[in-house]
C-alpha cells in the first residue's frame, strides 16, 4: 500500500509540476484575482501548483492539504519559502475531526463527502477509481482561516464534491475565489452559487477542466451560471467556477 500511495503522489507531481503543467496560462488566469503583497488561500493544495503560481504573482499563501503524504511534498516544495503557510488539514462548515476518503492510487480526488463517492460509483468517466482507505483529519473553517490569517484577496477551493461545506464555513464576502464542480455532483455547485449570493452581488465565469481559459470572458448572473452548469454535458466533468463581487475586477 505505502508503494502504491507514494506511485500516486510522483503521478500527481509529474502532473502538476511537470514539463508539460501550464505555468503560463495559470498564472495569466489567477492574474485576474491576484496581485503582489496579496493574501490567497489554497483550500485542497495538493502538490501545490496553485501555490506555485501564486507564489510567482507575488501572493503570500495559505495552503490546506490534509494528506499525510502530499504535506511531505508540499513541505519539500515549499516548506523553506516564508510567505507560504502550510496547514495540515481540511475545510468544513465547523471546526473538529472528520473522516476524508482517500484514492491512494488518484490522490487529487481524495474527499470528504461520502455522497461523493455514491455519485462517482460506476459514472461515466470514473470507472476505476477506488477510495481505499479512510483517515481521520482535522478540519477548520474558512472563517478561522480568515480570523488567523488576515482576509484574503482570492481563496482557491478544490475538494471533490464538498465545495459546498466548505462555503458553509464562511459568513463575509472575499473579493474572488473558485470551487470546482464535478458533472456527477452538479447539487454541490449549484447550492455554492447560493451560499456565495447569500453573501455578496457576485458574478460568475468558469473555465473548464484544466484549460485555465474562462469560458465566457465576461462576468455573468449566478441564474445564468446555473443554468449553464445544469446544461453542461457530462462528459465535461469537471472545472471551476470562478466569482468576483465586481464585475469590473
Amino acid at each position: 500500500m505505502a508503494s502504491v500511495a507514494l506511485q500516486g503522489v510522483w503521478r500527481s507531481l509529474r502532473v502538476y509540476h511537470g514539463a508539460e503543467a501550464p505555468r503560463v496560462a495559470m498564472d495569466a488566469l489567477y492574474a485576474r484575482f491576484i496581485k503582489p503583497g496579496d493574501l490567497a488561500f489554497d483550500i485542497g493544495a495538493h502538490v501545490g501548483d496553485r501555490v506555485s503560481s501564486f507564489r510567482r504573482l507575488g501572493a503570500r499563501v495559505v495552503a490546506l492539504e490534509p494528506q499525510p503524504l502530499l504535506q511531505r511534498a508540499l513541505h519539500l516544495i515549499h516548506g523553506r519559502d516564508p510567505a507560504v503557510i502550510l496547514v495540515p488539514a481540511a475545510v468544513a462548515a465547523e471546526r473538529g475531526l472528520s473522516t476524508l476518503h482517500v484514492n491512494t492510487r488518484n490522490p487529487t480526488v481524495s474527499t470528504l463527502s461520502s455522497a461523493f463517492l455514491v455519485e462517482a460509483d460506476g459514472a461515466e468517466g470514473w470507472q476505476g477509481q477506488s477510495w481505499d482507505t479512510t483517515l481521520t483529519v482535522p478540519v477548520v473553517t474558512l472563517d478561522r482561516l480568515i480570523a488567523t490569517f488576515g482576509p484574503p484577496a482570492f481563496i482557491k477551493i478544490d475538494i471533490e464534491g464538498y465545495e459546498d461545506e466548505a462555503l458553509r464555513g464562511l459568513t463575509q464576502p472575499v473579493p474572488a475565489l473558485s470551487f470546482e464542480f464535478t458533472t456527477i455532483a452538479r447539487d454541490v455547485a449549484q447550492r455554492c452559487l447560493e451560499m456565495l449570493m447569500s453573501l455578496g452581488d457576485y458574478r460568475f465565469d468558469v473555465a473548464l477542466g484544466e484549460s485555465q481559459t474562462l469560458t465566457f470572458g465576461r462576468w455573468i448572473t449566478a441564474a445564468e451560471m446555473s443554468k449553464y452548469l445544469e446544461l453542461l454535458p457530462h462528459a465535461a466533468n469537471s472545472g471551476d467556477v470562478y466569482a468576483v463581487l465586481s464585475p469590473n475586477a
